[in-house]
């Protein structure tokens, strides 16, 4: 199989599919990688590590499209690349297509197949989102830190707080890989941190995390209530391949302190709050009714070197099976597959 790895251009995205380790594995196995030149370069791997390894580097995107039938690449295709997609293209990537319809329509028009990264299943579980939430929500509690500053427009709270000092309040919505992500994170930073999930298994684990972490069933009172005494507001929710639902109003959001910061790491898939819109690195926040908003849609490309090693490492062996002649009869490929052929294959999307 000729495997194409582009060089990812959405706004400050670092991250690249696959390391020229994972790449000399393919080229073992006598497939062919053609990998657009400096791809790798913000994630530390420089063309050099793909030449070494048996890769082609070429020269323009145009070039690493027309030599490769499998495009595995990190983020969903920009307006830039649509233009050299082609019908026998077989797209892997993360899609997010329920919060962008112009690019369903798009990729339908193509007539290609394209498999989300997002939507491939493994008993009931996403192999090759979790690590990408894991980030997110790690980096959610990261960012959230710094925007609670007085400079950048917070409320001036330290988080874990001092002798003396309140402890800032962390609220988080699902408890699921990112949600587990932010709390690790903000209660080893001595929050005090609520997360709201179903499952009641799922809250004994994350009240396990630590003495300053409590759950509780997301009741509609109960959310209001947390929302109004949050800091840090963090949306975690999932429902897989489908749009988000809105667990937050304006309403609410207008009830929370001034200089409190929500991040909505669910905004890739339309939000789960209902004031978050879709941002980027460059412009990454914006303030509505004195509340710091966060809406980055490709948070993980921030730390693109241990996000590419983390994704690099589960991607390897499903591109390998997409790579072969009978992929199709693959389930857990074949659970991925948003759109064929010009129709919509995924029922969540649809």
């Amino acid at each position: 199989m000729e495997i194409g790895i582009p060089r990812e251009i959405k706004i400050l995205e670092g991250r690249v599919a696959l390391t020229p380790e994972a790449v000399g594995e393919l080229i073992s196995m006598n497939h062919q990688v053609f990998i657009e030149k400096n791809a790798g370069v913000l994630s530390g791997y420089p063309d050099s590590e793909y030449l070494n390894v048996g890769a082609t580097v070429v020269d323009s995107a145009k070039a690493l499209y027309k030599s490769a039938k499998l495009i595995v690449k990190v983020k969903e295709p920009q307006e830039a690349e649509l233009k050299y997609l082609r019908k026998d293209h077989i797209l892997f990537s993360f899609l997010h297509l329920a919060a962008v319809p112009d690019l369903t329509q798009e990729l339908l028009s193509i007539g290609l197949t394209a498999i989300a990264f997002e939507s491939v299943t493994h008993n009931k579980k996403l192999p090759l989102l979790a690590p990408m939430s894991d980030i997110a929500g790690r980096i959610a509690v990261q960012i959230g830190t710094h925007l609670l500053h007085q400079p950048q427009g917070g409320r001036g709270i330290l988080l874990g707080g001092v002798s003396g000092s309140e402890r800032g309040r962390v609220v988080i919505l699902g408890g699921g890989t990112a949600g587990t992500g932010a709390t690790h994170i903000a209660s080893a930073l001595g929050a005090n941190v609520l997360v709201f999930d179903p499952n009641r298994d799922k809250q004994i684990t994350l009240e396990s995390i630590g003495q300053n972490v409590t759950t509780s069933f997301p009741g509609e009172e109960e959310i209001d209530k947390a929302v109004k005494e949050a800091d840090l507001l963090i949306g975690a929710v999932l429902i897989p391949s489908a749009k988000a639902p809105h667990l937050v109003s304006a309403e609410q959001v207008k009830s929370m302190k001034a200089g409190s910061v929500i991040i909505d790491i669910s905004v890739d898939q339309g939000g789960c709050i209902e004031t978050t819109h879709p941002t980027n690195y460059e412009n990454p926040t914006f303030i509505w009714e004195d509340v710091v908003h966060f809406g980055v849609t490709n948070m993980p490309g921030a730390v693109p070197r241990t996000a590419t090693q983390a994704l690099s490492k589960v991607l390897l062996p499903y591109v390998a099976r997409l790579s072969g002649a009978d992929w199709g009869l693959d389930a857990e490929l074949s659970s991925g597959i948003n759109v064929q052929n010009g129709v919509i294959i995924l029922k969540a999307l649809a």
